[in-house]
């Protein structure tokens, strides 16, 4: 069902003439599969639900390895093909595909920031990161674009998940600070 998976690391060092320290650093962990609900109605999606929750472990994995670190930030996102609805991408998404990432982060009760979109091979998303544990931590409102060359095809689906260390390089508009969170209902 997996026809690939792809792997983005970035590391900022430098930002407006600036030294980042440390660098940040943000990954994107991603699988192409097979949509089986391409190209037709199904009322019932739960087989992609259950998927959800399988690679979103393994992506959890994949980009926790290539991170080096402990996340502090999360995001997902998916593009279905041209055969594909945007349901099929929120089936994988939503329904179940939180709880391994948080249990492969050891914590997250923030919600987990999301897109989807349908498009061709080669179309990019950009996937929207927020700190994993507290919602109104500002210096973490970012995103990361993310793409594969030869998907999704007509009757795939992209599934991305994205982590990072740190927030936005640099950054100075106010918020509830990393060292002020609390953790306990995800917004503060």
């Amino acid at each position: 069902m997996i026809r690939k998976w792809g792997l983005l690391v970035e590391e900022t060092a430098m930002e407006a003439g600036r030294a980042v320290s440390p660098p940040i650093r943000r990954v994107v962990a991603m699988a192409v599969l097979a949509n089986p609900h391409a190209g037709r109605y199904a009322e019932d999606l739960s087989d992609l639900m259950e998927l959800g929750a399988t690679l979103g472990a393994e992506l959890a994995t994949r980009a926790l390895a290539a991170l080096g670190g402990p996340a502090q930030s999360f995001g997902k996102a998916a593009i279905v093909g041209e055969d594909g609805e945007l349901e099929h991408a929120a089936a994988l998404l939503h329904p179940k595909m939180g709880a391994p990432v948080r249990a492969a982060l050891g914590k997250g009760p923030a919600l987990i920031p999301s897109a989807k979109k349908r498009g061709p091979m080669g179309c990019a998303i950009d996937v929207p990161l927020g700190h994993k544990d507290a919602a109104f931590v500002r210096s973490h409102f970012d995103a990361i674009e993310a793409r594969m060359t030869d998907a999704p095809r007509r009757d795939e689906i992209l599934l991305c998940l994205a982590l990072a260390y740190g927030g936005r390089p640099l950054p100075r508009i106010g918020g509830l600070a990393v060292a002020d969170i609390i953790g306990e209902d995800g917004l503060r």
